[in-house]
């Protein structure tokens, strides 16, 4: 006969097979994960605070009250967002959840027909299913992705936004690259922006999740989704600060491959990461001078006048272009620094004197447009390098102020015309005849004088423009074999960003440098146009400097072989006959 049992016995077994039940621990480790990972909490805030059954906008306010959220930016994102048509809107994915809500709910406001791709996770949400079409970001085989992405471009094709986070996963620690950063972008934003006449906005959300989820991803990838409903959580009273693009035009993304096309959008949203910044020093001009009085026209007149006939360049209607020298025409010298100063203010880029003038103007040559021989459109001074060496060394070339050129660069191995101080007067800018005029006697003058094969000097890019889009022209268009001549004396103390750095380097972005710009500039400005007009000349970008002694700006040197420049442009600028006269000057001199 078995022994009985003592009660406090019965009490032990009655515990251990409640724990060793597999029901238990099942229900344990549910409990323990709830509240590891945040479920449980967001469960009873979801009840708490009576969410269930909101709208959708409804319920992201309320998510976003309720965790205190400071939210920076979102004006001037919804006011880059267009009002209608076809646009695909992508950002960054810092945190995995709380920013698809907030951006969703944003761009909502300007565009009610939006749709967001996002992660099949956030399907928690009921309230929001409205605003989603789901996709699984960790399986590319998931059968479901599919027609997922053919909704998302039937979306965009019948003119709807839609908001996607192309990474398909939440921002993660890189060891190769030493920095926390996003998976590549699906192709699929590529494709998306590739469809007629859609618009793409790129957007950043600057912020981070927490060290452990960071750690624990670094462990195992999966952990990171795991943890999502956790970091949402605790983005209470967080400053999440957005920033957004203008809007580009889907031409304007140049590209071979939707993959490519998905790595620019890439670039493009990261160039607007809030700690990626610089500003521009102010200005050391307190107080503008009145400008000096205009130059009678009598007085223009008469001393172009008694220039010798050979000093006139080019005839065209009622506009002449002429050279001459500061000792031959200092009245007109006075009147072009005046204008060169007028012109240069409205590009922040003035002395704030009376006049933009110095002791070059005494040595360089001006090249000059008149319309009716009594007014100044136009004008660029020229210094002819061999002759101002032979005077004075290389101090008296001006732009050995701003680049220390080595003894192989060009402008000391051969007779160069240094290009600089060139403006069109307000009401002729913009004009295809003044810059036709200005090249047309640029060209005109080196077939006089063919010694001179190649033109260097500085695109100013005014202080008007973003430090970024400074920065970016001087990445995309300054080739490192141009460089290595020549640097420049101070140089513009602001890094690219890494991650564009890297794009650049993997893909090469100088089709889309318009695109970066137009979506940085407020006023969707490109590249500066006497760039764009040496860019078709074949030139060569050395480097880019500042210009201390004038007002800070930052120039782009480069230099044009005119000897090599494309046919079509001399035809244009020269005349096949010259240009074939002045390719064999070369042949001959050799």
């Amino acid at each position: 006969m078995s022994s009985p049992i003592s009660t406090q016995n019965k009490y032990k077994i009655s515990i251990n097979n409640l724990v060793n039940s597999p029901s238990f621990l099942k229900r344990f480790l549910i409990s323990v994960l709830d509240r590891l990972l945040g479920i449980a909490k967001m469960n009873s805030l979801y009840h708490q605070h009576n969410m269930q059954g909101l709208s959708k906008e409804a319920f992201a306010d309320k998510l976003i009250d309720i965790l205190s959220i400071d939210v920076q930016g979102l004006d001037t994102l919804k006011a880059k967002i267009p009002a209608t048509g076809p646009v695909v809107i992508a950002s960054n994915h810092p945190f995995g959840g709380i920013e698809g809500v907030i951006l969703a709910r944003a761009i909502g406001e300007v565009r009610p027909d939006l749709k967001v791709l996002a992660n099949k996770g956030l399907g928690i949400f009921q309230e929001l299913k409205d605003y989603f079409i789901f996709t699984n970001p960790l399986s590319e085989n998931d059968p479901k992705n599919g027609p997922s992405l053919r909704a998302c471009i039937k979306h965009v094709k019948q003119g709807n936004a839609l908001l996607m986070f192309p990474a398909g996963r939440v921002s993660y620690y890189q060891s190769n690259k030493k920095r926390i950063s996003e998976h590549d972008w699906n192709k699929i934003v590529g494709r998306l922006v590739s469809i007629d006449n859609a618009q793409y906005v790129p957007v950043f959300v600057s912020g981070t999740n927490s060290k452990l989820f960071y750690r624990l991803g670094r462990v195992y990838f999966r952990l990171r989704m795991l943890m999502l409903a956790r970091e949402l959580l605790n983005k209470t009273n967080a400053k999440v600060k957005i920033s957004a693009g203008n809007a580009v035009k889907s031409r304007l993304i140049k590209a071979e491959s939707y993959e490519q096309k998905a790595a620019i959008c890439r670039s493009l949203s990261y160039a607007f990461e809030s700690n990626w910044d610089y500003t521009w020093p102010k200005d050391k001009v307190a107080t503008l001078q009145p400008l000096m009085k205009p130059l009678s026209e009598e007085l223009i007149d008469q001393e172009i006048n008694k220039l010798p006939q050979d000093q006139t360049l080019v005839e065209q209607g009622e506009f002449k272009v002429y050279y001459g020298y500061q000792s031959q025409l200092p009245n007109v010298v006075n009147e072009i620094a005046r204008l060169r100063e007028l012109v240069f203010r409205q590009h922040n880029e003035g002395s704030g004197e009376p006049l933009d003038t110095d002791h070059f103007d005494a040595t360089y040559t001006h090249l000059f447009i008149v319309k009716n021989n009594k007014q100044i459109m136009g004008a660029y001074r020229m210094g002819r390098t061999d002759k101002l060496i032979e005077a004075s060394g290389k101090d008296g070339l001006y732009l050995n102020k701003m680049f220390d050129f080595a003894p192989d660069f060009v402008n000391q191995t051969n007779p160069c015309l240094e290009m600089g101080r060139s403006f069109l007067i307000p009401e002729f800018q913009g004009s295809y005849l003044g810059l036709l005029l200005l090249w047309r006697g640029i060209c005109s003058f080196a077939s006089k004088y063919p010694e001179y094969r190649t033109l260097y000097g500085t695109v100013s890019i005014s202080k008007l423009y973003d430090p970024r889009s400074v920065k970016l022209i001087e990445s995309i268009l300054v080739k490192e074999e141009n460089t290595r001549h020549v640097k420049p004396r101070n140089p513009f103390d602001f890094v690219l960003h890494a991650e564009i750095e890297d794009l650049h380097k993997h893909y090469n972005l100088h089709d889309n440098l318009s695109a970066m710009l137009k979506s940085i500039e407020p006023d969707g400005k490109d590249i500066p146009i006497l760039a764009k007009q040496y860019l078709k000349m074949g030139a060569k970008f050395h480097a880019l400097g500042i210009d201390t002694s004038f007002n800070h700006t930052p120039g782009l040197l480069l230099s044009v072989d005119l000897s090599k420049a494309p046919l079509k442009q001399m035809k244009l600028y020269m005349g096949e006959s010259k240009f074939s006269a002045y390719r064999d000057h070369r042949i001959t001199a050799s």
